[in-house]
């Protein structure tokens, strides 16, 4: 479990205020419903809110993008992420899926808006278009339930999200170019899905794109 708070920094001339830093802590830390005990957003147009509460990533994308990247110096936190877990692949993790943790209850939302201060975190520029492109976004959880959660604890699946579309599936609808207009209509049928505007945008530039063809 990671969490920090805004801070101020330099980058390429100019200040950015940011909490993608993000430290590992011990013990207990009570999940609320807009963050973790210890953990705030800096920029809450674009973080944050209900639907952005408590983000995940996964130690198995962490392995990959040390191959990827040849690098060894990640710590936990290092994606802006509040939990880093074992297990949870974007490919198998659906929107609505509910996860009971600790003493908190949590729904899946949305893939991680891309954002490019985890370019500054990881110092590389290409980060946040590189997350899309090897489809390995991460997620966001909503609370459902308040609660103590701490490192360590099991995290158990107690409710499958409808329409079974994955996190990497809502990735490639919102960020990569096509959108099959079935997958369009299953996802906008998702009610924990906040991003359903943006898909719909998608969708109909696509029917007008096709239509002035």
């Amino acid at each position: 479990m990671n969490v920090g708070l805004p801070r101020e920094i330099v980058w390429r001339g100019q200040t950015v205020r940011t909490s993608v830093w993000k430290n590992a802590v011990e013990g207990k830390r009570m999940v609320r419903r807009l963050n973790i005990e210890g953990d705030a957003q800096a920029d809450l147009a674009s973080h944050g809110g209900e639907h952005r509460a408590v983000f995940v990533y996964q130690l198995d994308s962490y392995n990959y993008w040390q191959d990827k990247l040849h690098r060894a110096d990640f710590t936990f936190g290092q994606f802006g992420e509040n939990f880093t877990v074992d297990g949870l692949p974007d490919t198998e993790v659906c929107i609505g899926d509910q996860y009971r943790i600790g003493g908190a209850l949590f729904e899946v939302t949305q893939p991680r808006v891309t954002c490019y201060r985890v370019g500054i975190r990881m110092d590389e520029p290409r980060m946040p278009s590189l997350l899309v492109s090897h489809g390995r976004p991460g997620f966001y959880f909503r609370v459902l339930q308040e609660g103590e959660v701490q490192a360590g604890d099991e995290i158990v699946k107690v409710v499958a999200g409808p329409e079974g579309m994955s996190i990497a599936e809502i990735d490639r609808l919102l960020y990569l170019p096509g959108h099959p207009r079935e997958k369009l209509e299953r996802a906008l049928r998702i009610p924990a899905l906040p991003l359903a505007g943006g898909l719909r945008s998608n969708r109909f530039s696509k029917r007008s794109r096709t239509e002035a063809l």
